[in-house]
Formats: structure tokens, sequence, C-alpha cells
């Protein structure tokens, strides 16, 4: 059962997957009176992306203004059908970074567009991890469905959140007519909107770089006892990893449910040659096993939380346009942890601290290699030390 939490004027609910998270989106988009802006790392063509596609399509026809912002490399594979169809009944669409690639690596050609936020009315958002793709269908054989969040907020982070979206919408509708790369012109949003209790936390390349790593750093350096990282990509640099190791040694239980299910293999077997450092200073690891995991969220002490698009790698982390929510209240903390413990006591195996000296040679060895590659590709666009 999700409860709605009051919190700084603002009404938050969470969702917990494309079960719960499409039918709320349609029905609000349904009873939009001025505008829609979306923006989206992958729209797919299945059943879920239909129901958005439909929803979207029905609010242009009524004479909503609806904008699409779609990241070029993550939904490049929309048929130019869907578009049109978007199109014609009124939708304006943009891609983000759709340009080839054209055998040359340059750092800002792997910059994407991988916040997933809706805005309606300046007066409903959705913010989190679940692109417009219908989670069911990414099961496999696994009877379960990816495991992601989101959440509804009724309030005035809606006009906050629709105010960093208007920006970036200019700066690619100016990029497209120009024929300029948008980084020249939107990486420097308009800060995160700060209320009491409730933030705004973007990731940027110009400004902001460093705002969601720093809030999650911060937390934990303050985390008294307990901290709790949900997070299908983990691939933490080194003063990452240094925080939580010195909050284990120092008391806090700190958990970690990831991946369990090899879904991008390089990230996979890189984040197992973590694993020896993290066991030894007693933090908790747990693989999810029923379907694959795709959420990106926290919770600290019962009283921080937060939910996002921003994985804990490099790729997030450094070069990825990305937007977390972050709330301070026990009532909203405590229904993400009550999910999240859930999902480990029902769907989750617990890595001993024995895992790493009990697997083979070679599984050490493709870790290590893994985790080896992953550096020098991050390397060659400069960032290196900020990985190692």
């Amino acid at each position: 059962m999700t409860d709605t939490h009051q919190v700084d004027g603002n009404a938050l609910t969470l969702l917990q997957n494309g079960a719960a998270y499409f039918p709320q989106l349609c029905a609000d988009m349904d009873g939009a009176r001025d505008f829609i802006s979306l923006e989206t790392y992958i729209f797919a063509t299945d059943s879920a992306a239909r129901q958005v596609s439909d929803a979207l399509q029905r609010a242009a026809l009524r004479g909503v203004v609806v904008r699409v912002l779609l990241d070029g490399f993550g939904s490049g594979g929309l048929p130019s059908v869907w578009l049109d169809e978007l199109r014609l009944a009124g939708v304006q669409v943009h891609l983000f970074r759709h340009e080839l690639y054209r055998f040359k690596l340059r750092r800002y050609r792997l910059r994407r567009l991988h916040r997933k936020l809706v805005v309606i009315d300046d007066r409903i958002a959705f913010i989190g991890g679940i692109n417009i793709i219908d989670d069911a269908t990414l099961n496999g054989d696994f009877a379960a469905p990816r495991f992601d969040f989101a959440v509804r907020v009724e309030g005035s982070v809606a006009g906050a959140l629709h105010l960093v979206m208007r920006r970036l919408w200019s700066a690619v509708s100016w990029a497209s007519l120009s024929g300029k790369r948008v980084e020249r012109f939107s990486m420097s949003a308009p800060g995160p909107a700060i209320l009491p209790n409730i933030r705004i936390l973007l990731r940027a390349n110009l400004r902001h770089r460093r705002d969601i790593e720093r809030a999650y750093l911060k937390a934990i350096a303050g985390a008294q006892r307990e901290v709790v990282i949900a997070n299908a990509y983990f691939l933490p640099g080194r003063i990452f990893r240094r925080a939580l190791i010195q909050a284990a040694r120092r008391g806090v239980r700190v958990v970690l449910l990831l991946q369990g299910r090899v879904e991008l293999r390089l990230l996979h077997y890189a984040s197992h040659a973590l694993y020896e450092q993290l066991l030894a200073a007693g933090v908790e690891i747990y693989e999810y096993q029923a379907c694959f995991l795709h959420a990106k969220v926290a919770v600290v002490d019962g009283q921080w939380g937060t939910v996002g698009s921003s994985n804990i790698d490099p790729f997030s982390l450094l070069l990825a346009l990305e937007a977390n929510l972050v709330v301070t209240d026990a009532g909203f903390a405590t229904e993400l942890r009550t999910r999240l413990f859930a999902a480990i006591a029902q769907d989750a195996l617990r890595i001993e601290p024995e895992h790493w000296s009990r697997m083979g040679r070679g599984a050490r060895l493709l870790a290590r290699f893994s985790y080896a590659a992953v550096r020098m590709m991050i390397g060659v666009l400069g960032y290196g030390k900020r990985v190692v």
C-alpha cells in the first residue's frame, strides 16, 4: 500500500515499478489543462509506451501544449512512424544528442539525457528512474518485473522542475536550429530547488557536476545508524567507497542492494572487483535475483531518502544529465526503506564475506579485468583520477 506524504506543502507518493507508475502518469496527463513536459532516456514501442503515447496525443489534440524530449541514443531506435504520429497530433518532439559517433571517441559524445521527468501544469511532477518502457517485458525468464521507483509530487516542486526542463528544451531547440552542440548552452542549468525538507538535485556538465554525489557523501558522513542503497549500476570512486567503509567501521549498518543479474556485462563484473574491500569493512551486500534491478534510491537513518535517475557509476556521476529528489521526512524514508528490505528478504541473495576467496580464479580475473577496462575508458576521457 502506497501512502501520500505531506512534506513542505507538497504531496509525495512513492511509486514502485511500471504497474503503479504508468496508470497514474496517464491519468494525470488526461487531466492536464495547459501543458505537459516529458523527458526520458528510453521511449520504447511496447504496451506501456503505447499508453503514454496515446495520452500525450489526446492531450495535444485537446489543445494542451505537449513537449517531449528524448535522448538520441537511448531512444534512437524509436521508429519514425511513432515520432510522426506524435507530431501529427501536435506533440512537439526533440532528440537530445542524436548525431552519429563516426568512430571518434569524444567526451561530449558520451553525454546523455538520462533524466526521467514529467511535469503537468506546474502542479504535478514525476521524478525517478522509470523509463517509458514496460518493465514486465524486460524480465526475460523471470516472473517479476524490473525493480524500480519514481515519485509523484503534487505542489510547488513541480514548478521548480518545470523551470529546469524549460531551460534544456530551449537549449535543444536552439541547437537544433543552429547546428551547434547543445552542451554549450544547456549544461549550466539553474540551481537545485531547495525547500526545508525537499531538494531537486541535478547533475549537469558545467555547473552542478557533483551535486548528487555530494548529497550522498554528506548523508553517509552524517549517518548514525544505517545506510541503505539500492543501485543498478554500482561502481563508485575512491571517495565514495571510503565514505561507505568509514561509516561501517564506526558502527553504522551499511546495506547495498545491487544487480544480481547480468545486464551490462562490463559494469556488472567490474563492480565485483569492489566486493572484497567493502565486505572486509563490514558492508552488507545483497544481489537482487527476482529480475533486473533498475532502482537508484537510498535511505539514511530512516529520515533521509533519495529517488532519481542517477546510478553510482562513472557514467552517471561524470557524464550524464541526471535528476534526483532528496526528501528529509521520516514517513517517506520509512516507506522506501520498508520496500527495500522487503525486496532484500524476498528476492535477494546475501554475499558472504568469504565470497571473494571462494570465487574461482577465472571469476576474480574477469572482475579485475572489467574494472581495469572501465578505469581505462574513463581515463581516456580525462576522468581517471575520479574513479580509481
